[in-house]
């Protein structure tokens, strides 16, 4: 399935239609809003996770939305430091409310992949730098 595929559930007043980037994109900012999430990872360009910003969730989302439940692989960078199976059950939690409340449909798995960690160092003047 493509990320551009609608998929149409009939109702009794008519039919509803989401294209999959709608499921992917609510995915992506569930999956941002957890603490310890540094972004989300279109992939690995020579050897080291690409952040992408709010305007390129859906790069880090995969979904496959079917009539009444979807499947969603999610591909995330962390901060160093964070526990990673308890963040992961952050993000499983808040994904699979926000797509139920907003669309209806049934997330019957969610699957988080680790794809990098994020360094942040403190530098003698206290401000923050990534590495």
């Amino acid at each position: 399935m493509s990320t551009n595929d609608m998929n149409t559930r009939e109702e009794q007043n008519g039919s509803i239609s989401f294209a999959n980037d709608v499921v992917a994109t609510i995915a992506g900012l569930a999956t941002i809003e957890i603490e310890g999430v540094a972004g989300m990872s279109g992939g690995f360009s020579g050897g080291l996770a690409e952040l992408l910003g709010l305007k390129n969730l859906t790069k880090g989302v995969k979904v496959e939305v079917g009539r009444e439940e979807c499947a969603i692989d999610l591909f995330v960078v962390v901060n160093y430091g964070v526990g990673i199976p308890t963040m992961c059950e952050k993000i499983q939690a808040n994904v699979k409310k926000a797509v139920e409340t907003m669309t209806g449909l049934r997330a019957v798995e969610i699957n988080v992949h680790i794809q990098g960690v994020r360094i942040v160092k403190e530098t003698p003047d206290d401000t923050k730098r990534v590495h």
